[in-house]
């Protein structure tokens, strides 16, 4: 494990070190291509001898990481509960309901548009799935992921209740998208579906228990963090109220991702706010940066990586390119054209509807959630499928969300 996390760190660092220096594409993406180019480098150059052993240690190094787990149970809990830490809760109290819609209702209707719009459009490539896997597609690709796209809002001079609402929706459609998933994953294994009665349980205990457990989490460390003052036990009262808390959520069969939101919120400004000394501030703050960046780089580079274990042929590039369509019309549908027609109740300028289009970006836990099905022909065509949508979107949408965003905005 250790030889392991020290090639994936190594390499993370080194890619790093070339975007940085050559490239200059924002980090997240930059590694990823960078990792991408690599990948695909040694497949079309397998037949040279010292490549073709770069290729099978590459191959080797990727299979031995269980990337839905290391993803799933490590790097998510700490990714969300860093991307809650600096919002302002005063600010996101004002479009509360605006974000709960989005993320809740938004999600549900995205996973069934997509769904249903994949099982109707794959049959033309001579691909079909069944439609419960059309439907988990559409769960695990229906949550975005704000970490690619942030910074480059904030560097085209987006205006801030637009960078809330998408880092709003983005941290709490994660947790309602693995729910969904989760909930049709076991509609799967069982060979049918709940009843209502089952469903609505199966969600009042994920979603309820889950923000319950982030309340718990989030009064309890901010109690430890008032009690004292000292940066260096403060944050390592957050990072194991992170870990720690994840775990707890784990046995306890409630949602993680919505527990570690509404405790990163809880600390971010209650905490910061009452509980922390102008110096722990600035340690906790610096403390969840860097591991957020740190993360986000490595995360990126595997999925870069995890390129050379996915069955891709031209009808799954093709079938890929439907199920981008078809994932773009859904963000639309769901979420840009509500904002359009409802523009007071959003609070926000007028061509935001298109930056909220464009801006969903699929990032890795889409990638880990097609990892977690079950072996055998429809996962891997769904694992194909989610791959390309998550590549197309990290580098079309997020090198080119900058320009959109000046364009509609202004």
């Amino acid at each position: 494990m250790l030889n392991i996390a020290a090639t994936c760190l190594v390499i993370t660092a080194l890619l790093a070190y070339v975007n940085h220096k050559f490239i200059k594409m924002p980090t997240s993406i930059g590694v990823m291509v960078t990792a991408l180019v690599f990948s695909l480098g040694l497949v079309l150059l397998d037949s040279i001898d010292v490549v073709h052993t770069l290729r099978v240690y590459e191959v080797s190094l990727v299979q031995s990481i269980d990337f839905s787990e290391v993803l799933m149970q490590g790097m998510l809990s700490m990714l969300l509960f860093a991307g809650a830490l600096h919002i302002d809760l005063s600010e996101l109290k004002t479009m509360r309901w605006q974000v709960a819609t989005l993320a809740v209702v938004g999600t549900l209707l995205s996973t069934l548009v997509v769904g249903y719009g994949v099982y109707w459009a794959l049959p033309w490539v001579g691909l079909p799935l069944p439609l419960i896997y059309c439907l988990l597609f559409g769960a695990l690709i229906s949550p975005t992921d704000p970490i690619a796209v942030m910074g480059i809002l904030k560097s085209a001079g987006a205006p801030k209740e637009l960078e809330l609402m998408i880092a709003g929706e983005s941290l709490f459609n994660d947790g309602v998208g693995v729910v969904i998933f989760t909930l049709l994953l076991g509609m799967l294994a069982s060979g049918s579906a709940p009843t209502l009665a089952q469903a609505g349980n199966l969600l009042l205990h994920e979603v309820g228990g889950g923000l319950l457990l982030g309340f718990a989490l989030g009064a309890a460390c901010f109690v430890l963090l008032r009690s004292v003052d000292s940066y260096q036990v403060e944050v390592l009262l957050t990072l194991a109220g992170v870990i720690g808390g994840y775990a707890l959520a784990h046995h306890l069969h409630v949602s993680g991702p919505l527990a570690m939101v509404v405790a990163g919120l809880i600390i971010g400004n209650h905490g910061r706010a009452l509980a922390m000394s102008d110096t722990t501030r600035r340690y906790v703050d610096m403390f969840w940066e860097l591991l957020d960046e740190i993360l986000n780089a490595v995360l990126f580079v595997l999925i870069g990586m995890e390129v050379l274990l996915i069955t891709l042929n031209s009808k799954i590039l093709v079938a890929a390119a439907l199920a981008g369509c078809v994932t773009l019309l859904a963000r639309l549908v769901t979420v840009g054209l509500p904002v359009r027609w409802s523009a007071r109740l959003f609070q926000l300028p007028p061509g935001a509807w298109k930056v909220l289009t464009w801006g969903g970006l699929r990032g890795g836990i889409s990638v880990a959630l097609a990892l977690s099905l079950p072996p055998g022909p429809a996962r891997d065509t769904v694992l194909g499928l989610t791959y390309c949508v998550v590549a197309f979107s990290i580098l079309a949408q997020g090198l080119s969300i900058g320009w959109v965003t000046r364009k509609a905005i202004g």
